[in-house]
């Protein structure tokens, strides 16, 4: 566009000519230069961005012993609201109903379990109308390979592939190995069980352990829907080897959607008294006292979402139905066991331990166990699981058996140590 001065004086307007387009030019050099960030202040600035879309404001901040900060937030501005499919979203503050006949604790054996607390429960609590979230810090972040990915597994951290859904040899290139119980071959409306809680030692920062129920749905390639809770030990995840409460959810294997814990928009907390990706204690020891918990995964069939209780009176909170597609309508198969890394540490099999690090046969007090596991038919209730299947990549690191008996109902003991120098 032109510009047209009128100046009585010929030397103003041949002044102002020269000297505009320098102006431009130095503007839009400025502006270059501003662009032209090095890499590691565009990083920072990403992870600041990430840092303040994850960390809400709090109405209140309780500081743990083990170091982590927890924020009690107000419920309705929680991660999962900045989904665009929930600004509107009325919150189910409870379940239409629970499965009907949950396992009769009281008919446990002696060995009973003892409560399990979270670590930051000794320096406060959080008020009504708030949920307890684990703030993140810039660390966390700078932990993952990349912003994008922070709070997310990796692609080929797949579910484990049973000897009848896929060939084995596939899961043992993912790095990631499992020893568990399952079932398949009809429609699973939920899951329930109880499992012990331990510290297993990790080789590598990069690896973990864990113990949990999967909920799945879909195809093991490209379209999985799974629903995963439990605990776990993850250096890379949290920053130290606590014990810590968990959740993950996915409805492309691990693609795109889905994260851990609050870390993303899905999961929709209603319960200000437990923080996923909390620390807990105490955990069980060998030989000594055995501490558990029991997690309760169930479909509310009227509403469509996904429940999850922790022990008999903490209804944390839902998966809304949407997230998913096959899982819209129910599972097609239940898992219940151990999953580690193994980064293969100078060529050979990491010694990163699974439960507790010793073998299924050395029984209670030493092995860790999943006890009363059930699952939810399409009546909504809770019965035993038919026709149980196991599955290992190798026995000789990590191992499963099954067992059944009046007390503990259907149960199982898995895990082990991983690689041994003897081996």
């Amino acid at each position: 566009m032109a510009v047209a001065y009128v100046s009585r004086s010929p030397k103003k307007v041949l002044h102002k000519v020269v000297l505009l387009p320098i102006f431009i030019f130095l503007g839009l050099s400025s502006l270059s230069c501003a662009a032209r960030q090095p890499p590691a202040s565009r990083q920072k600035l990403q992870v600041l961005k990430h840092l303040k879309r994850l960390n809400k404001t709090p109405v209140k901040s309780i500081q743990s012993p083990d170091g982590d900060m927890i924020d009690c937030v107000h419920i309705s501005h929680q991660p999962a609201f900045d989904h665009p499919f929930l600004k509107d979203h009325k919150i189910q503050m409870r379940p239409n109903y629970h499965p009907e006949g949950l396992y009769d604790e009281n008919r446990v054996s002696n060995e009973r379990e003892n409560t399990i607390k979270q670590l930051w429960h000794v320096s406060g609590t959080c008020p009504e109308d708030t949920i307890p979230i684990r703030r993140t810090k810039e660390d966390d972040v700078l932990r993952a390979s990349s912003v994008k990915r922070y709070g997310k597994k990796k692609h080929t951290s797949v579910t484990p592939i049973t000897p009848n859904s896929a060939d084995p040899d596939v899961d043992n290139e993912s790095g990631h190995q499992h020893a568990i119980a399952y079932v398949e071959g009809d429609k699973y409306y939920g899951a329930k069980a109880t499992m012990n809680v331990w510290e297993p030692k990790i080789q590598q920062p990069n690896e973990f352990s864990l113990s949990q129920i999967w909920i799945l749905g879909g195809s093991f390639g490209e379209d999985l829907n799974s629903i995963e809770a439990g605990w776990q030990v993850s250096p890379d995840l949290y920053g130290d080897n606590n014990t810590r409460l968990f959740t993950y959810w996915t409805s492309d294997a691990y693609q795109a959607t889905g994260c851990y814990n609050l870390l993303c928009s899905g999961f929709i907390q209603i319960n200000n008294n437990i923080a996923m990706g909390a620390s807990i204690s105490p955990v069980s020891a060998f030989r000594n006292s055995q501490y558990d918990i029991s997690i309760l995964i169930w479909k509310d069939q009227k509403e469509g979402n996904w429940w999850m209780q922790l022990g008999n009176g903490y209804v944390l909170g839902y998966w809304p139905s949407f997230l998913f597609s096959y899982l819209a309508d129910s599972a097609s198969m239940i898992e219940w066991g151990g999953e580690v890394v193994n980064s293969e540490p100078d060529g050979q099999h990491t010694s990163t331990q699974m439960g507790s690090g010793r073998f299924p046969e050395e029984g209670f007090g030493k092995a860790s166990y999943f006890r009363n596991i059930q699952v939810v038919d399409k009546e909504n209730q809770l019965r035993s699981p038919k026709d149980i299947g196991t599955f290992t990549e190798q026995a000789n690191c990590y191992d499963v058996q099954t067992g059944s008996n009046s007390d503990w109902g259907h149960y199982f003991y898995y895990g082990g140590p991983g690689f041994r120098w003897y081996m």
